[in-house]
C-alpha cells in the first residue's frame, strides 16, 4: 500500500489506486494467448483514470474467456483496487459461479455489494459461499455477515471497508513493505458485544461525516520502522487511542457518522503490526482516506504528538473536505499532572467547535463524558490491541502489558455505562486470547445494557 508508506516514514511504492487490496487474484493461466497481456493493460488504463479504456478490453477479454476463474478474480480485484465498485457489479456477477469460479471472487462480490450498500445481494453471494463447506473460509465469511446485519440494522458499513487486505491473507513471497488503513466505524468496546440489545444508537437520516486520523509521530523515533516492531510504547498507543476516543464520541451524536482512520504495516515474512506514522497526513493522504471511505467525507481530523521533556505537545488540525482546506488548527500541552484537565478541555472544544449534540434519551446506552481522559485513552488503547491481535493485524508479544490497565481502570469502570461495557469487553478479548490476568470482582454500571454484557463473562 504504497501510498501510505510515506506516513510510515517509508518510500513510496506502486500500490492501487484507492490504498486498498482485493482478494488475492489466481495467477494468469499463459495457456490462453494474450489474456494476460490484455488484462494488463487494462489496469494500466485503470490507474491511467481511462475507465471507458479498460472497460472496452474487459468486454473483450469476457467475451472469449469470461468462464475463467483467474480472469474475473482480477477484473473484480483490479476494478477494486481502483475504487469502480460498480463495474464489478456490472461485468462480474451475472458471470460468476461459485462452484466453477471459487471463493476469491465471491469475496470482491461481498465488498462491493456492501459499498453499494446492496445488503441483499450480499447475502444472496454470502450464503453462496457459506454452502461451499469451506472451513478456511468461516472466519471470514462470519465477518462479513456481521457486516450484513450492522449494514441492515445501521443503513452503513465502515468496519470493513471495501478491499481491506483481509485478516489472515499474506502478502505475496515477494510483496514489499506496505502500509494499508483500517477503519474502526463504531466505538471499539462494541465489538464482540453484538448481542447486547439497545448498545448503540441506531445512525438514521442525514448526517456530517468525519474521519479522526491516527497521530504522526515526527521526530520521536530515530528508526520509526524498528520502533514499530518493539513491544507498544506510550506514544504509540496515544497515536491510536485518541483518534479512537473522538471517533467514539462524534459517534453518539445524531449528527455525525464516524471512523478512526489507523495504520498497519505488513511485510513477506513477517506478522502484520500497527503502524507508526512518522510524517504528518499530506493532502494527498486526506483525498485518498476520503475516496476510500463509503459515503465519503466531511471533515478529517489529523494531529502531530511529540513529548518534549516532561511536557505532551498534541497539535490537531481540522480538514474541510470539499475545499481540502485546514479550517482549524488546535495546540494543546500537558504534563502527567495537568493531562486530565487539559485532555478534558480539548474534547469540550472540539464538541463545540463542531456543534456536537446528544442523541436523546433511549437511543442506545447513554453517552457521557469520562472522569478521567488518560485512563480512559489507556483502555481504549488496550482494547484495540487486543482486537487487531484477533484480527491477526497485531501480535500478543508486542502488547503492552494488560495487568496495569485493568489496574488502573478498575476504579473507573462502574460509571458512565459505556466504561462497564469496555470492562466487559475487555476481559472478553484477553480472556479469548488467554492473556487476561488473575482479577477480582469490580463493580459495574447496572444499566441494563451493562447488565446483558457482564453475563458474557459470567460476572
Amino acid at each position: 500500500m504504497g501510498f501510505f508508506d510515506r506516513l510510515a516514514g517509508k518510500p513510496a511504492s506502486p500500490a492501487p489506486a484507492n490504498g486498498h487490496q482485493a482478494a488475492p487474484s489466481a495467477p494468469l493461466d499463459p495457456s490462453v494467448s494474450g489474456v494476460a497481456p490484455r488484462l494488463l493493460a487494462a489496469r494500466e488504463k485503470l490507474d491511467s483514470k481511462d475507465l471507458k479504456g479498460a472497460m472496452a478490453i474487459y468486454e473483450e477479454v469476457l467475451a472469449t474467456a469470461g468462464d475463467r476463474a483467474d480472469v474475473l478474480v482480477t477484473i473484480s480485484g483490479d476494478l477494486g483496487a481502483t475504487g469502480h465498485i460498480p463495474q464489478i457489479i456490472e461485468l462480474v456477477a451475472p458471470r460468476y459461479d461459485a462452484l466453477r469460479h471459487g471463493p476469491a471472487t465471491g469475496i470482491n462480490l461481498i465488498q462491493a455489494y456492501l459499498a453499494v450498500r446492496d445488503s441483499d445481494a450480499a447475502q444472496h453471494v454470502l450464503d453462496i459461499l457459506f454452502s461451499l463447506n469451506r472451513p478456511e473460509l468461516e472466519e471470514r465469511l462470519h465477518g462479513f455477515s456481521n457486516a450484513v446485519a450492522e449494514l441492515i440494522n445501521h443503513g452503513d458499513v465502515q468496519g470493513i471497508p471495501a478491499f481491506t487486505p483481509q485478516p489472515g491473507d499474506p502478502p505475496p513471497a515477494d510483496a514489499p513493505v506496505g502500509v494499508a488503513l483500517i477503519t474502526i466505524s463504531r466505538p471499539i468496546w462494541s465489538y464482540g458485544l453484538e448481542s447486547v440489545t439497545d448498545l448503540l444508537p441506531k445512525k438514521e437520516g442525514k448526517f456530517r461525516r468525519v474521519a479522526f486520523a491516527q497521530l504522526s509521530l515526527p521526530g520521536v523515533y530515530a528508526d520509526p520502522d524498528a520502533a514499530a516492531r518493539l513491544p507498544e510504547d506510550e506514544l504509540g498507543r496515544l497515536s491510536r487511542a485518541i483518534p479512537l476516543w473522538f471517533a467514539e464520541t462524534f459517534y453518539f451524536s445524531p449528527l455525525y457518522t464516524s471512523v478512526a482512520a489507523l495504520g498497519a504495516v505488513h511485510e513477506a515474512g513477517a506478522p502484520t503490526r500497527p503502524a507508526i506514522f512518522a510524517t504528518d497526513w499530506t493532502v494527498d493522504n486526506l483525498k485518498k482516506l476520503e475516496s476510500t471511505t463509503s459515503g465519503g467525507l466531511d471533515y478529517i481530523f489529523t494531529g502531530s504528538l511529540k513529548r518534549d521533556g516532561a511536557e505532551y505537545v498534541l497539535i490537531m488540525r481540522v480538514w474541510e473536505v470539499k475545499k481540502m482546506r485546514e479550517r482549524k488548527q488546535i495546540t494543546v500541552k500537558w504534563t502527567t499532572a495537568t493531562a486530565d484537565a487539559e485532555l478534558k478541555k480539548l474534547h469540550e472544544y472540539l464538541q463545540a467547535f463542531m456543534e456536537w449534540q446528544p442523541y436523546p434519551e433511549g437511543s442506545g446506552v447513554p453517552y457521557a463524558p469520562h472522569g478521567s481522559p488518560t485512563v480512559w485513552l489507556e483502555a481504549l488503547g488496550a482494547l484495540l490491541g487486543l482486537f487487531l491481535v484477533e484480527k491477526n493485524l497485531h501480535t500478543k508479544e508486542l502488547l503492552a502489558p494488560l495487568s496495569p490497565v485493568f489496574d488502573v481502570f478498575a476504579p473507573h469502570a462502574f460509571s458512565p455505562p459505556a466504561s462497564s461495557l469496555a470492562w466487559v469487553s475487555l476481559r472478553l478479548r484477553a480472556s479469548s486470547l488467554g492473556i487476561a490476568p488473575n482479577l477480582s470482582e469490580v463493580l459495574l454500571s447496572r444499566h441494563p445494557t451493562v447488565v446483558q454484557a457482564r453475563a458474557l463473562i459470567g460476572a
